[in-house]
């Protein structure tokens, strides 16, 4: 049968894997350093994966392709835990595949997969179509409320200038053994105690893995900040939208070229700013 599918440009690819993360179905996987489509089966055709090559080497084309089956999608995500579900059934919302969607919900139920977390989940609740990153929130009520209990004000925490990632230099001296920030361009809005909580000793440098352009230069930097400016570890602060998981895998990538090993410690961060994950990857 015809349907949508990516095709991917091999001599474009260079094996960054910032499509990998964005590939909720598992389609994509690096083999012998380049972007592969593993399985037809897999791949939605939705092109979540699109944005996030900065080469381009990713498209869509219409062709002859093995039938796309939710079912045998959600087998293999079912088995991944809760935050996987959320994520392909969120994906699948906000392309308006409603009809997937509710595939998926009938392979849960039928397999006795416990669904109530889907109940409590903002994202599921709000109609939008489009990138997760960009859909409507209104928070109004709940930062009022907030505000009315706090009267000080919060000094800051930057240690620098410079901060964004094109304008930094890795080798400027307040880089030197220290402890590094790599936060995306949200975080510090989405968080209110971003400054003590976040960035409170630390070098800092930002970047939104989505719309900057050039990223291979971030890898450089952050290989340079390792290896020639000697820092001690790296934080990598991210928001829970899908387009933000590149920005890990630029930093990991460019740490897997230094010399030198550093911790790296990953924090994800909900819509409303809440300390979603925090783990060393």
């Amino acid at each position: 049968m015809k349907r949508k599918i990516v095709k991917i440009d091999e001599e474009l690819c260079n094996g960054c894997g910032l499509c990998i993360p964005n590939c909720q179905e598992g389609a994509l996987q690096i083999i012998d350093g380049k972007a592969r489509l593993i399985s037809d089966l897999f791949c939605d055709g939705l092109g979540a994966c699109l944005g996030h090559c900065p080469l381009d080497a990713i498209t869509v084309e219409e062709r002859e392709a093995e039938p796309y089956s939710e079912r045998k999608v959600m087998e293999t995500i079912s088995k991944q835990g809760e935050n996987t579900i959320k994520a392909h059934l969120n994906h699948l919302k906000d392309h308006g595949e409603m009809e997937y969607y509710k595939q998926g919900l009938d392979y849960l139920n039928e397999n006795n997969i416990n669904t109530n977390f889907l109940n409590h989940n903002t994202m599921e609740k709000k109609s939008h179509s489009g990138c997760p990153g960009a859909q409507t929130l209104d928070l109004r009520e709940e930062v009022m409320n907030e505000a009315e209990t706090f009267n000080g004000k919060v000094p800051s925490q930057l240690r620098q200038w410079p901060i964004q990632m094109h304008l930094i230099s890795p080798n400027a001296p307040y880089f030197k053994n220290a402890d590094v920030l790599i936060a995306a361009d949200c975080t510090a809005f989405a968080m209110g105690g971003f400054h003590p909580d976040m960035m409170k000793g630390k070098a800092i440098g930002i970047a939104c893995p989505k719309l900057d352009s050039d990223m291979e230069v971030y890898e450089e930097k952050v290989t340079a900040m390792i290896d020639e400016s000697n820092i001690n570890t790296l934080t990598v602060a991210i928001m829970e939208v899908p387009c933000c998981g590149g920005l890990l895998s630029i930093v990991k990538s460019g740490a897997e070229k230094a010399k030198r090993k550093v911790p790296i410690k990953l924090i994800v961060l909900s819509l409303k700013g809440e300390t979603k994950r925090e783990s060393w990857v």
